[in-house]
């Protein structure tokens, strides 16, 4: 199997498909909204959850024994079950646009908008802080196909990882067949993004070509000052379920079934354990979204499985883009540093 990443190697690479964020960080604020719009014809949708915590909207529509099976949009927010609001104003676009499931007459249509959630509460000074329908409105207008924007911005705005601050990131593929796979994660992980006795991230060994070319094994020094500051973030906060949560979309330009898409999530959710120890957790509520858009024939049984291996490799790379992307955060709320400088030595910037 040869790969190679898409031209801006983020979710935009698979046609179609764009992505907007709304990202809060006014005073009291730290959170943020993330939209994924297929093409206006929709896409075949599946989800898998797999965190023991999560905060949903309309998934129980992607079974597949159940009668719908395309979305207008997939919406990955902070703000816990609050976040779930800024679904709305995805929906009040998506109506306005005359999208949505047919219900008989033209401009009667129901916008199906799956969403999932992310716990960043408290993190910009004010719990009540949360994303609204107004933040899906700002998400869906800025959404666009250029090069997705990652690190602290939409639903990663918030996010923290482990000991690190987490943030949003993105990964493409192009199969051998010309089929377009790629990733959107938000990284909130309960769980560590890095060997903590290395500092080396648990993503790194699975990018594509010299992808990660500029990210190193960091210093033994940073290595122990860092698992210092890890442990002193998390003294003194008792476990509390569904306080963490990563969250993402696949998205493909082959066509599949609703049962297709349920399974390339589980293997996401693959990519997610080969980048975060440990995942899937009581406290997280990992979920992972898939959108096909059928604009390419459905894959023989040999391209299909190269498709989902490359859908979990995606995950994987995401999830390293995301923390590599991220910035600090020293707010008087949290005080997180990111990777880049927590690990100096592990990365070159001039890359």
């Amino acid at each position: 199997m040869s790969l190679r990443p898409g031209p801006t190697n983020t979710l935009v690479d698979v046609p179609g498909f764009r992505v907007g964020h709304s990202t809060r960080t006014e005073p009291g604020w730290l959170t943020g909204t993330t939209v994924v719009l297929p093409p206006d014809a929709g896409a075949v949708a599946g989800v898998d959850v797999r965190g023991g915590a999560p905060g949903t909207r309309e998934t129980d529509l992607l079974d597949p024994r159940n009668l719908v099976d395309r979305v207008n949009a997939v919406v990955l927010t902070g703000g816990s079950a609050f976040g779930l609001a800024s679904a709305d104003g995805v929906m009040q676009r998506l109506y306005a646009a005359g999208l949505g499931w047919p219900m008989g007459q033209p401009g009667k249509v129901v916008p199906i908008v799956p969403a999932t959630v992310l716990f960043d509460l408290d993190r910009g000074g004010e719990f009540a802080s949360a994303p609204t329908a107004s933040d899906g409105v700002t998400a869906f207008d800025a959404a666009s196909a250029e090069a997705v924007t990652q690190g602290n911005v939409g639903a990663g705005t918030g996010a923290r990882a482990g000991g690190l601050k987490g943030g949003l990131g993105s990964a493409s593929a192009v199969l051998d067949d010309g089929t377009s796979v790629a990733a959107i994660v938000a990284v909130n992980a309960l769980g560590d993004v890095v060997d903590p006795a290395t500092g080396e991230l648990w993503a790194l060994r699975h990018g594509l070509g010299d992808e990660f070319a500029h990210v190193a094994t960091p210093s033994a020094e940073e290595a122990q000052e860092a698992r210092e500051r890890a442990k002193a973030a998390y003294a003194n906060q008792p476990l509390q379920p569904g306080a963490a949560t990563t969250i993402g979309v696949i998205a493909t330009d082959a066509t599949l079934t609703k049962a297709q898409c349920q399974k390339v999530s589980g293997l996401a959710h693959d990519g997610l354990a080969r980048a975060i120890h440990p995942v899937h957790t009581l406290l997280d509520g990992d979920t992972v979204f898939t959108l096909a858009s059928g604009q390419r024939p459905a894959p023989e049984l040999p391209a299909l499985h190269q498709l989902m291996v490359a859908a979990g490799d995606c995950m994987t790379r995401a999830v390293a883009h995301a923390v590599l992307a991220a910035e600090s955060v020293s707010n008087g709320a949290v005080d997180l540093r990111s990777y880049r400088d927590a690990y100096p030595s592990a990365v070159r910037m001039d890359r």
